[in-house]
């Protein structure tokens, strides 16, 4: 699960940057990455790749991650100066 894994690399990549827009540009690319994550599990589900007890737990954990990316991005648009 590639998209999975961009999440995070993804976070990672921008705690790691300087700037606060750069760091932003890379909380982006893990919501998008999200979203795909989102949309492959759907996938899974339909094709009867995953139990709807393994898409539940899966569904459930993706939900939380929105507000907590978005709330990262606002902390960082907030206190970061540069």
């Amino acid at each position: 699960m590639t998209a999975v894994d961009s999440i995070s690399a993804n976070l990672a990549e921008g705690f790691g940057r300087y700037g606060k827009k750069d760091k932003i540009k890379f909380y982006r690319y893990a919501q998008g990455s999200m979203y795909e994550t989102f949309d492959w599990t759907e996938k899974a589900k339909v094709r009867k790749l995953i139990s709807e007890d393994q898409y539940q737990y899966v569904l459930g954990e993706l939900k939380k991650l929105p507000k907590a990316i978005n709330s990262l991005v606002k902390y960082t648009n907030n206190h970061l100066t540069i």
